[in-house]
């Protein structure tokens, strides 16, 4: 089980290869250079954040915590929202209204195309800097250097890693898919009265999904495997540490972990994918270390 606090974590620059100002909070990671491989963060956009219509070879959940968050032709999302953001289906363009913090999970899917970590992105932009220049979202190269003039700023970075083209997976959803809680009813979890379910959605072949857990004072909940797990209000025990709004905690297939409630609390739990049999590939970044 990992766990950690995420109002204690340091607010960090990122996403330099977009447009505007974006600041996150890095929670939990999972093993780069692997199918199931995922980052839980929460970002920060202070008005002047903007990204281009594009999508990814990953699947990704976002719950929004504070502001609104415009993503064009797909809607807004508003606070207390969630959406599922399927690989290969386009999105955006991406504009926040105001200051505006998303709980962001992103995650390898069912086309086993992986999640390329956030030191890759990282050392990626850097070195494609020597090539080109990072506009608005989109990656431009110099007129000397050889590859495509121009493309998206995560594509380019995740051929430049692979040494290879990017081949997107065709979508299993066309569009986003957000969702309003509030319009869920709780139901109590079988044998368990204290402690109550909103499922949000379960999706794709390979399972993924979300719900919310409200758990009230005194109540105990065992928590599965195969989670993340983001506090939304409330206090407590999880396993042998406190829990407290945005701790968020990771559970691998087959671990459980005892949640004791000191008072009620709500619980955003967002399922991973099931990639048993796939396999991914390496970038060639990851290789040159070997």
């Amino acid at each position: 089980m990992n766990i950690v606090q995420g109002d204690g974590v340091e607010w960090k620059r990122g996403l330099q290869h977009r447009g505007g100002t974006f600041h996150y909070r890095h929670l939990l990671e999972g093993k780069a250079g692997e199918p199931g491989n995922f980052h839980l963060g929460i970002g920060r956009q202070d008005g002047d954040f903007a990204s281009p219509r594009h999508r990814h070879n990953f699947d990704q959940f976002r719950f929004q915590l504070e502001g609104t968050m415009n993503f064009d032709r797909n809607g807004k999302m508003e606070a207390g929202t969630l959406g599922f953001f399927p690989e290969g289906a386009a999105y955006g363009p991406q504009s926040s209204e105001g200051r505006s913090v998303t709980a962001v999970l992103q995650f390898g899917g069912a086309s086993g195309s992986g999640y390329l970590s956030p030191q890759e992105i990282a050392a990626g932009t850097e070195e494609l800097k020597k090539y080109g220049t990072f506009e608005a979202g989109v990656f431009r190269r110099n007129d000397d250097s050889e590859g495509r003039r121009s493309s998206d700023a995560y594509q380019a970075i995740w051929e430049h890693m692979h040494g290879r083209r990017m081949d997107y997976p065709t979508p299993r959803y066309r569009d986003p898919i957000m969702l309003d809680p509030q319009n869920y009813a709780w139901r109590p979890l079988a044998g368990t009265p204290v402690v109550s379910e909103k499922q949000l959605g379960t999706f794709t072949e390979r399972q993924c999904g979300a719900a919310l857990l409200k758990l009230t004072r005194g109540a105990i909940y065992r928590a599965g495997g195969r989670s993340v797990y983001l506090v939304l209000s409330g206090t407590g025990i999880a396993h042998d540490a406190p829990y407290r709004p945005l701790t968020a905690f990771h559970l691998d297939e087959g671990e459980t972990a005892e949640m004791v409630a000191r008072d009620e609390s709500v619980v955003l739990r967002l399922v991973l994918p099931d990639l048993a049999g796939l396999t991914a590939r390496a970038s060639a970044h990851a290789e040159a270390e070997e």
